[in-house]
């Protein structure tokens, strides 16, 4: 009987040795899921580093887009080579005894003969 008792008890031990190794094994499963493809996971990770180093490149894009805007407009409120150039390009206007000449903006339809 006790050498039953000694057998079922040896049994039951390694049972449980097998149970807590299966269930740590699963806990293991579990956590690396999480840190691989969770919320907060490696590969959200990386998406968020990837992302913000395109951010950072658009700030340092507009940055400098910036820069030249306000360089532009320091020569339009002081230089006059600048205000001239605009005041040509964009109102037409003209020095005295210059003419300008304007061409129409070019037709996006074809001709009928060449339909």
């Amino acid at each position: 009987m006790q050498q039953l008792w000694n057998k079922a008890k040896e049994k039951l031990t390694e049972s449980r040795h097998k149970l807590g190794t299966v269930g740590v094994v699963l806990i293991g499963c579990v956590v690396a899921y999480h840190v691989v493809l969770g919320s907060n996971g490696l590969l959200a990770y990386h998406q968020k580093r990837t992302e913000s180093e395109q951010l950072s490149q658009q700030i340092k894009t507009l940055q400098h887009e910036n820069g030249d805007m306000e360089k532009q407009i320091q020569a339009l409120k002081y230089d006059p080579k600048a205000i001239e150039k605009e005041a040509r390009e964009r109102l037409r206007y003209a020095r005295k005894g210059e003419k300008v000449y304007t061409l129409p903006p070019p037709s996006s339809t074809l001709p009928a003969n060449q339909k």
